[in-house]
Order: structure tokens, then sequence, then C-alpha cells
């Protein structure tokens, strides 16, 4: 008998190492790995204008930083393909042509999805500022005109679409199948063994890579740790990717109560909780408030005089003409980056803070509002929106805020029969007709009312009707022209009530959900995405003023209304009254994704919700090129933030988002 041992050559020991499970799901791995890099890498450049002044040893920080995002996404995705490659299940199951085939599959399905939503983000964030979370999900969930959306985006943005199309492809073709696979040992036992310890091994590093990394990373890495690889909080899109960002909200509208301070100290330092104001009250003024769509302060002229050498006049002459006669401000911000967001900002005075409080567990929360208000008051409250009815969960909100009566598409095309014709193929109904509808539907309310339009026109996809191409001025940005048209429809929304009785008795409000495209480097940083008009007009008022020294916020516009009002009920809001007096607090509260963001008259500060704070002058440094550490002189604006989040969060987690309400 021949007792030599047998010899595997070394070119035989190098092959079996490239076909061995471990070594493809490897190389699977690292594929897909570049292939987020690219896509990080292409979603700067496609995006360059939302970085300016991004040197290229920064940029190298951010992608390096990226990779570990990219890591936990990656082996979230392949988790039952690692699984199914590194069990050391028999060579001839192994080997199996089904079995090889399913495995191949499991790994690229997966993360065909996975790079493709991140493709899409590419255009998404330029209008929302945030990559994808869980919450888009709950937000669109009661739309049914998403693929017609999504169709026409995948031409109007064909170069993401193409990317997208050769990201795939290259993961399906370039991606590694199953070799057969054959023991090398003499005895079955060492080959399961080895695979034994490589399954034990691979799953060990599989979970310090979905984690994040070791030592200071016990706790699995988040959004908020992106910051870490950027200069402001507006890179961390580059920094993350959408697969990560999604999964790691599925719980980020869990609340946890912070505990800066004792219930004593937090309703010292800022209180929600509003008593009786003394104003005397009034005859019942009708309430109007109109909410545009997208209408950023940079698409307005009235408040752009100094912009491009004095030659820049915006794009809405009719609202440049109304701002004269109406009670507006220098210093004017939303609490939010989306349409979701605006709702309870405007009419509830409930801020935006870490997620949308719409598709957040906390909205079926009781909240006040104005029409809960005005409606224990005797007023009639109705809300329109052009759009679907259950649209946007505006339908659901209007209703858990006290409104007596919503009217949608369905309402407009019960009342006028033109529906479908008046339909603009993707949102809504055209804001001409329905601003139409919405001045003649209030002769018929009983009044004194309360009602809320938000308009649609000016959404993504830009259009306006057929008949107004080319009447109003392209601009640089493609949602130029519908500010044009959806500014005219304004102008003729204000003719047809003029003319109705009610007009002469009755306190407008104009603001906007939130900011858009934009052009001018002064408004896109982190203060200008948040910058839309806030006006109050009245038609008996005998002339405006621009309010250069109070910060105004969305959150105000409720205990403005009501202090104008001279509502004679203690009321609950996150807002000043800046009518009828100064604000104690003189800020204004925002949410820049994963910054808390307070302005005062000349500052903008950041704070992460933890003890990283940072401060821009922005009347020194309008472009917010210099942040600086704050001082201890700003500890009274930051105990009020700090105050502003805790009686945010606690309220939200403890439903106490009335007037009087207390913790049990």
């Amino acid at each position: 008998m021949n007792t030599a041992k047998q010899h595997i050559p070394i070119k035989g020991i190098s092959k079996a190492l490239w076909n061995h499970p471990w070594t493809i799901a490897a190389c699977n791995l690292l594929l897909v790995m570049t292939l987020y890099s690219l896509s990080r890498l292409a979603f700067y450049v496609y995006n360059l204008y939302l970085f300016p002044s991004v040197e290229a040893s920064h940029l190298g920080e951010m992608m390096g930083g990226g990779i570990r995002f990219d890591l936990t996404a990656v082996l979230y995705l392949s988790s039952l393909y690692l699984v199914m490659m590194m069990l050391p299940l028999p060579c001839k199951w192994r080997n199996n042509a089904t079995y090889q085939t399913v495995c191949k599959w499991v790994f690229i399905i997966p993360n065909l999805i996975g790079l493709t939503v991140n493709c899409i983000d590419m255009v998404y964030v330029r209008f929302t500022d945030r990559r994808l979370s869980i919450t888009f999900f709950s937000e669109f969930n009661n739309d049914d005109n998403l693929l017609s959306i999504f169709l026409q985006s995948v031409v109007q943005y064909w170069p993401v679409t193409l990317f997208a199309i050769a990201v795939c492809l290259i993961t399906v073709i370039a991606s590694r199948s199953r070799k057969p696979f054959r023991i090398e040992a003499s005895k079955p036992w060492i080959y399961y063994m080895k695979e034994t310890a490589l399954l034990l091994a691979s799953v060990y590093f599989v979970v310090i890579g979905i984690r994040g990394g070791f030592g200071a990373y016990t706790r699995p890495i988040t959004m908020s740790n992106a910051l870490q690889y950027t200069n402001r909080p507006q890179e961390t899109l580059i920094v993350l990717n959408t697969p990560f960002s999604i999964m790691r909200s599925t719980d980020a509208t869990v609340y946890h109560n912070p505990h800066f301070f004792s219930e004593e100290e937090l309703a010292n330092r800022m209180t929600p909780e509003h008593p009786i104001c003394n104003r005397r009250p009034s005859d019942k003024l009708n309430v109007v408030v109109i909410i545009l769509e997208s209408f950023s302060k940079e698409y307005i002229g009235y408040f752009n005089h100094d912009l491009d050498n004095g030659t820049y006049n915006g794009y809405t002459p009719y609202l440049d003409s109304l701002l004269p006669h109406c009670i507006t401000y220098t210093h004017s911000f939303a609490s939010g980056r989306k349409s979701i967001d605006a709702m309870p900002s405007v009419l509830s005075s409930i801020p935006m803070l870490l997620e949308p409080y719409i598709v957040t567990p906390y909205s079926t929360n009781k909240v006040m509002s104005l029409a809960s208000c005005l409606g224990e008051w005797g007023y009639t409250t109705a809300f329109f929106h052009g759009a679907p009815n259950g649209s946007m969960g505006f339908e659901a909100y209007a209703r858990s805020a006290g409104f007596d009566s919503y009217y949608g598409m369905d309402e407009y095309k019960q009342a006028t029969g033109t529906g479908e014709r008046d339909f603009d193929g993707t949102w809504a109904i055209w804001d001409e007709e329905f601003l139409q509808y919405y001045a003649i539907k209030m002769s018929e309310m009983r009044e004194p009312f309360m009602t809320s339009v938000f308009t649609a026109s000016s959404h993504h996809p830009f259009k306006v009707p057929a008949r107004y191409e080319g009447v109003y001025p392209e601009g640089t940005q493609p949602i130029h022209h519908c500010v044009g048209y959806s500014d005219n429809a304004l102008r003729q929304f204000f003719a047809t009530a003029a003319r109705q009785p009610w007009f002469i008795h009755t306190l407008f409000v104009l603001t906007a959900d939130h900011t858009n495209q934009l052009t001018h480097d002064e408004y896109r940083n982190s203060k200008g995405l948040y910058e839309v008009p806030i006006a109050f007009y009245c038609p008996s008022w005998e002339t405006g003023k621009t309010d250069s020294t109070q910060v105004v916020s969305q959150t105000d516009i409720m205990p403005s209304v009501l202090g104008y009002l001279g509502y004679d009920r203690p009321y609950f809001a996150f807002g000043e009254d800046v009518l009828t007096q100064e604000k104690t607090h003189n800020y204004a509260v925002c949410y820049n994704h994963p910054m808390v963001q307070l302005l005062t008259d000349s500052l903008l500060i950041e704070y992460d919700g933890v003890d990283g704070t940072n401060y821009y002058n922005y009347q020194e440094d309008p472009l917010l090129l210099h942040g600086q550490e704050t001082r201890g002189e700003m500890e009274t604006e930051m105990d009020y933030l700090k105050a502003y989040i805790q009686q945010y969060i606690s309220r939200m987690i403890d439903n106490r988002l009335t007037y009087g309400d207390v913790e049990d």
C-alpha cells in the first residue's frame, strides 16, 4: 500500500481558494461596495450646486467615511445570501445547480433594489434636502399617481436613469456565481470543522460590519455618525446612502425624553402653553390661510432687491405688489423641508423635529389648531387641497386638527363637473381653477369662517397649463415658470375674493410650505433652505410694513392670528404672537437633519441633540462659510433650544399637546 502523502499543487490550492464560497461572496460584496462609492461620486457631481467650496481632500474624507455606511447597508441586504453561502452543507448540496442559481439571485435582487433607490435619491434630495427614509412610504401611501410621477421623472432625469441602468447591469453581469466545490481534505470531518470555523468567523465580522466598527462603535452607527466626516449638516447627503437611511429610520420616530431640565426649570425656560391674552376680543374677522407650494423667498422680488447687483426682480409680480400692503418679516422661516411638515407647523404650531409629525406614532395625539380653537369660538372651518382626497395625509390631519370640512379633488369634481379637464395629470387641480373654486366656496359658508388652502401647481414635475406655455419667465430653474403661473392664479383669486361680501372683514395669512430649487448662494445654505414668506394682510388696513426686528417661524402663525383676534381662551402652541406684541423669545427653530437649528436676527446656531454646537453670524457671513463653536454668552439661546426640544419630545410621548395637560 502506498502510504506517501498526496500533495495538492500550489496552483490547485489557489484555484480551490478562488472558487471557495467565502471568496466568491467577498468578491460580490466588494463589487457592490465599489458601485456604492461610484454612486456617491456621481451623486456629488450631479448635485454639485448643493455643495459649494468642497475641496478635493474633504471630498476624499467624505468618500472614505461613506464606506462604513455602505458596508452596513450591503451586509444587511446580503445577509440571507451570506448565510446560504457560508452554511457548511454537504458538497453535493452546495454544488447543486438549482441551489447555486438561488444563491445568485438572493444576492442580486436585494442589492439591485438598494442601488436603484440610492440612484433615485440623486434627484429626490433636491426637493427634500435629505435622504429617503421610512417615512416616505407612509407619506405617500394614499397617493395612486406615484407610477405616473416616477415614469415622468425617468424621462426628465435621463442621466440618472442611464446611470442607474448601468449600475444594475454591472451588478448582474459582474457578480460571481458559485463554481463546483470539492473537498480538498481526505476526511469529511476536517471539511466540516474548517467550514464551521469559517462560518463563525464570518458571522462575527458581519455583525461588526453591520454595527459599524469596534471599540467606540459599540452602539450601531446611525445617520448622525455621518457628521464626523462633514463640515456642515448638508454634506451628510454625500456620506450616507439611501438603503442605510431607510433601514436606520425604521425606529427613528420612537422618541426618548432627553431630560435636559426638571419640569420646573423647563417651564421657566420655554413653555408652549399660552394663557388668555389681554387684548379685547375682535368682531371675529374671517381667517384665510394660504399655503403656497414651494414658494421660497428667493423667488419673490420684494425680498431680493440686492441680489445680482440690484437687477433681480423675482418671478412673483403679483405678490410683489401685494406685500407692501401686508405685515411681513425680513427674518421668516419654515419649520421643515417637505409639504407634510407645513400643515402642523402653520395650523397647529407644532414644529417639524426629527420626523414629520403626521407619520409618527404620535400623530393620533390630541392637538389644538386654528380650526379647533376658532371652531369652539363659533367659526365655520374648512380645509382645501386640490389633490386626490387622502393625498399627503392632509385630509387625515385636517380631521384630527378639528376642521369641519375638507374639500379635495372629489368635492371639486362633484361641484364643477370639470375635474378631469382641470386635473394637471400628476398631482392636483390646476391652481387657477382650484383657487377660484375656493373663493366662491367661501361665499357659501356661514361667517365667521376660518379656512386654509394648500396650492399644488408649483410642484414637480413643474408643468403649467398648455395655454400658458411660454407666458411666464423660464428663469434659471424648472420651477420658476410654475411659480409665475401660481402667482397669477393668486392674483385672480384675490380679484374674485375682492368682489365677495366677506372680503373686507377677513384676515389673510400667506406663507409657503417649504423652499425648493434655489439659485443664489445666499439661499443654498442651512439658513436659506428655510426662508419662506410669512405675511398678514387685511383689506381694511391703510398700509403695511416689513418688520426687520422679529424672527418669525411658521409656528408663530397660529398664536399671531389668535392674538390679533383677541381670542379669549388659553391655547397650546410652540410659537408666539408676533402681531400684537414683541416675542418673548425672538428665535425661530427648524430641523436641518440631523441638526436642530435656532435662528436669531443675526445668528444661526446648530445643535446635534447631545453636546455638539456650532454657530454662524449670517449678517457678517451670509454664505455660512465660517462656523465657530458656541460661546458662553449664548447660554440663553442654548437653554431655550434644549427646553424647546424637551417640551416637544416629552409632550409627544405623553400626549400633552393641548393647554393644561399634565404629566401622569
